[in-house]
């Protein structure tokens, strides 16, 4: 029967706390899993993350749990005001330090009174009135995390040997639930910080406003291969990118870094078309011997001294693999810019040419570049999904290209979903008129023209 408890309570605690990553809520799960079967109530307390060192520990109560109603106040405000007030010698203190259990099977009102400086904290225990506590530290992998402390009343005897081994087993599955959560966030941090550092903010010319938005997976280590760019060749040409190489992880995201910083050097250097600057990255990622697959659409806004007479742009793409642009012309249509020959994935068949499409558009329209994510999932087709984001610019694509790009990714995927989202969003702007106020200021670098020399004819 005993052994039944056990496994039961340490599945509990398992299941519980495996369910998120944020300890506030882990802790205060723990707290309510303990009371009333091992104790009346009870206090959970970590220490912080990056504290290695005893003597620079500073301990939280972050959970409280008591089994009546009318005196969980009385135990939040305990768990407020302890821990100022404890001395070294408190039964905390020792638990965290030694990493050992203390038990106090009788007299704990007198004891704690005993370690608690005169104030508040040593009125509220008195009316907490325990009989007998027992304090179990969290440690795992060498390392202590926090501690339990479990309190009994006079209507309950201490625990016994028994109980406190069922204390000191569940203290353990928790710090081990706990210590994983808290090294998967420390992972995923420096996954998301090494990625956003490369999605820096795109370059803006004069009458071409560029938004950019990431939104990493729900799932996983929320970085993958997603990414989006926006930076001008040397005669001041605006090259878009959008891409997604294979993977959901670290690996994929170290993949992309390496495709972006590339894709940026050969079309600077270069100055080549869309479809010169994918045939030349395909060959440098055979030569290289970089095992990368990725999806990609590159794509060049370009104008003729007539064209910009006439008040339009040129837009010229080429794409591996990757979905549609979708533009939304000045009058409120959308369409699809679907490739005469799609080409096949960057890292597939790098001796196949890479073709190239143009569009005209009227100045005013916009263009959406974005990754699977935002149109795909488990149960919509791309397909279906694209549909989907052509409605959707038909009822949001008059508003400005912020708030576009805002109420794409709040109403397409809903919310944070199973893959990652990177989406550029153009608009260009009447180049009669100033440039507007919404559009922000000009980004261009240094020796670069705000406007590029009109393209050649034909």
């Amino acid at each position: 029967m005993q052994d039944s408890r056990r496994d039961a309570l340490l599945a509990q605690v398992t299941t519980q706390l495996a369910q998120t990553l944020d300890a506030e809520v882990a802790v205060s799960r723990l707290a309510r899993l303990l009371v009333p079967g091992l104790g009346d109530w009870c206090l959970v307390t970590l220490v912080e993350d990056d504290e290695s060192r005893a003597h620079r520990r500073r301990p939280r109560d972050i959970g409280w749990s008591h089994r009546d109603p009318a005196l969980g106040d009385v135990v939040a405000e305990y768990a407020a005001e302890r821990l100022a007030a404890l001395s070294a010698e408190s039964f905390l203190a020792r638990a965290l330090d030694d990493g050992e259990v203390v038990h106090v099977p009788a007299g704990a009102l007198a004891a704690l009174e005993g370690v608690l400086a005169p104030g508040r904290a040593r009125e509220l225990i008195a009316v907490l009135a325990p009989t007998s506590v027992a304090v179990v530290p969290l440690r795992v992998r060498g390392r202590t995390l926090g501690a339990l402390s479990v309190f009994r009343g006079g209507d309950r005897p201490a625990l016994d040997e028994h109980g406190i081994g069922l204390l000191t087993d569940a203290a353990a599955a928790a710090a081990l639930a706990l210590d994983n959560a808290r090294l998967y966030r420390r992972q995923r941090d420096v996954a998301w910080t090494f990625q956003r550092s490369l999605l820096t903010a795109p370059v803006e010319p004069d009458h071409v406003h560029v938004v950019a938005r990431y939104q990493p997976a729900a799932e996983a280590a929320r970085v993958g291969g997603d990414w989006y760019d926006a930076f001008l060749q040397p005669d001041g040409s605006t090259v878009l990118v959008i891409g997604d190489v294979v993977g959901h992880d670290v690996e994929a995201a170290a993949l992309m870094a390496q495709l972006r910083a590339m894709l940026r050097a050969i079309a600077v250097v270069t100055e080549g078309s869309p479809a010169q600057v994918l045939s030349r990255l395909d060959a440098a990622l055979r030569t290289l011997q970089i095992p990368a697959m990725a999806t990609v659409v590159v794509a060049r806004v370009e104008q003729t001294a007539d064209e910009r007479a006439r008040g339009v742009t040129r837009l010229r793409w080429s794409s591996a693999g990757h979905p549609p642009p979708v533009v939304v012309d000045p009058d409120g249509g959308v369409r699809t810019l679907t490739s005469s020959r799609q080409g096949p994935l960057l890292g597939v068949a790098p001796e196949r040419p890479r073709v190239e499409d143009e569009v005209v558009l009227d100045r005013g329209a916009t263009v959406l570049l974005y990754t699977d994510g935002l149109v795909e999932r488990r149960t919509r087709s791309l397909r279906a999904g694209i549909a989907d984001l052509a409605d959707a610019l038909r009822r949001h694509g008059g508003a400005d290209l912020e708030t576009l790009c805002d109420t794409l990714l709040a109403e397409l995927p809903g919310g944070p979903g199973e893959d990652d989202i990177a989406l550029l969003g153009v608009r260009l702007h009447r180049q009669d008129r100033p440039r507007p106020a919404e559009a922000g200021p000009n980004r261009v670098p240094p020796g670069v023209p705000h406007e590029p020399p009109p393209a050649p004819a034909g």
